[in-house]
């Protein structure tokens, strides 16, 4: 799952914070739900404008985020977010 491409962080859009691509919702707002046992039906239905590959990205994220060290998207003013990962 490439969840870069469903992901965006741009200063326009939500104070600079990690969004799903054409929408407002806050990836760590998924987050907390499925950390908190939300199943991804129960998301969808809270976020209507979010998709089934939208939960796949976030569960995706999280999945690279405890692999690798946490992967950060790279702030651009073009809705083209690039993923860089933080220094360990």
């Amino acid at each position: 799952m490439n969840y870069v491409a469903h992901l965006v962080r741009d200063p326009a859009t939500c104070g600079g914070e990690t969004v799903f691509r054409g929408t407002r919702v806050l990836l760590r707002a998924v987050l907390a739900d499925l950390a908190d046992g939300a199943a991804i039906q129960d998301i969808l239905r809270d976020f209507p404008s979010l998709t089934e590959e939208h939960g796949r990205a976030a569960i995706a994220f999280a999945a690279a985020a405890a692999r690798d060290g946490m992967p950060v998207l790279a702030i651009t003013g073009t809705g083209e977010g690039q993923a860089r990962r933080e220094p360990a």
